[in-house]
């Protein structure tokens, strides 16, 4: 079966006219009725009556004519929906992020600039993040600390300081300048699990200026330690970007060497021409 020869008889089928649907195809008059006579021949078959004013549907033809319009005006459907996609009026974006304080502003811009889009977030660890996108179970993901590795685009978007986290009437919470690595050491402290991006600078930090701190809970969320610090069990850590506004606990910077994490956002390699994901990495904020 040729589908040439089917679209132009559905094109003839809905204008009428051989000239019309010549135009509607964008080909010649003449192209038109050779791929009808063609098509005709094959099935021995007569699909259309021509007059000199007008052109007619025959039985057989009529039939045929509710098959071709059902099959094209589904590839129309086709070609309007991706277009939409094209154009980013439609589509849909898996996003991943290791925390919701970097990637929320940036969704918030992707839904001013193109609000036909639908987006899942999957928030989760580094780790995890960082496994969703490789996976390709996350479009984009927004990740800290990442090291470059072969089929992975990474662009950089900002730095955070590392910041101590400590109740609000203690001596530190008016100290904005902020607090010296080495006042932590012996210190009692709330902090995140070891895998986490934050504890992992926070120890590589102390190590390197060896700072003992005394660790009394590992906690598995920002929140726990937010809790915890506000208890007054312990001064916590937390990232600049992600300091709350609780007016229970204060965030002053940690004065000190390697207390910088890098944040970037990531896509695979060979997807970042997508035009979806072009456009998100287009409303990131550089840093």
């Amino acid at each position: 079966m040729n589908l040439f020869q089917l679209r132009a008889f559905d094109a003839v089928a809905r204008e009428g006219s051989f000239t019309r649907a010549a135009a509607r195809l964008f080909i010649s008059q003449p192209a038109v009725t050779g791929h009808i006579k063609a098509l005709e021949e094959r099935y021995q078959i007569t699909l259309l009556r021509r007059t000199a004013r007008r052109v007619e549907l025959t039985e057989e033809g009529t039939k045929l004519a509710a098959i071709t319009r059902a099959m094209f005006g589904l590839a129309e459907e086709a070609q309007a929906m991706l277009e939409a996609n094209r154009q980013l009026l439609t589509g849909r974006l898996e996003v991943a992020a290791d925390g919701p304080h970097m990637v929320m502003p940036m969704l918030a811009s992707l839904r001013v600039r193109y609000p036909g889009i639908t987006v899942n977030l999957r928030l989760g660890n580094a780790q995890e993040t960082l496994a969703a996108l490789l996976s390709e179970h996350a479009d984009v993901a927004v990740l800290t600390e990442v090291e470059p590795r072969k089929g992975l685009h990474l662009q950089g978007l900002s730095e955070s300081r590392i910041c101590a986290l400590v109740p609000a009437g203690h001596p530190w919470a008016q100290q904005s300048k902020g607090v010296p690595l080495k006042a932590l050491d012996q210190v009692i402290m709330v902090l995140r699990e070891p895998s986490s991006i934050t504890r992992r600078t926070f120890d590589e930090a102390c190590i390197q200026a060896r700072v003992n701190p005394r660790v009394l809970l590992e906690l598995d969320s920002r929140e726990a330690v937010t809790e915890a610090v506000a208890a007054e069990l312990g001064v916590g850590v937390v990232s600049s970007v992600e300091v709350s506004h609780d007016p229970r606990v204060a965030a002053v910077p940690i004065i000190g060497e390697g207390l910088v994490n890098r944040h970037m956002i990531g896509c695979m390699e060979r997807r970042r021409d997508l035009r979806l994901i072009q456009a998100f990495f287009g409303l990131a904020p550089v840093g």
